[in-house]
């Protein structure tokens, strides 16, 4: 059974998938920026695909692993966004709109896995 917070979590790394989309969509037909955008929807879109893994983990180690790499995504998508921002390819605002839930994802995906290795030992 999946936990309120790995709900959370799924939802809110979906919402931000399709945010992630969004702006994707927004720089390539505004920009015509092709490889950086693509690298941005890349990790940012699958986070959201590792959470939705991690939910039929086959144990506490599968799981955790599967979080883990949910979190490294999430860290390069802010990456990504970092430099869209420093390049100009995207504003502060819609930087503003995407990083602090990336950020929060990766707290509740830490929190999830902390809590699963406790209840491991």
């Amino acid at each position: 059974m999946v936990s309120n917070r790995e709900n959370i979590l799924r939802e809110k790394s979906y919402v931000f998938a399709l945010k992630i989309v969004q702006m994707y969509k927004e720089i390539v037909e505004q920009k015509k920026e092709f490889v950086l955008s693509k690298q941005v929807l890349r990790s940012g879109t699958s986070i959201g695909a590792m959470i939705r893994e991690s939910e039929y983990a086959q144990s506490k180690a599968d799981f955790v692993n599967k979080l883990s790499i949910a979190i490294k995504e999430a860290n390069e998508t802010d990456y990504w966004l970092n430099l869209l921002l420093d390049s100009k390819y995207i504003t502060r605002q819609q930087y503003d709109e995407l990083s602090p839930p990336c950020i929060e994802i990766i707290k509740i995906a830490t929190a999830s896995i902390n809590t699963a290795k406790k209840n491991n030992q």
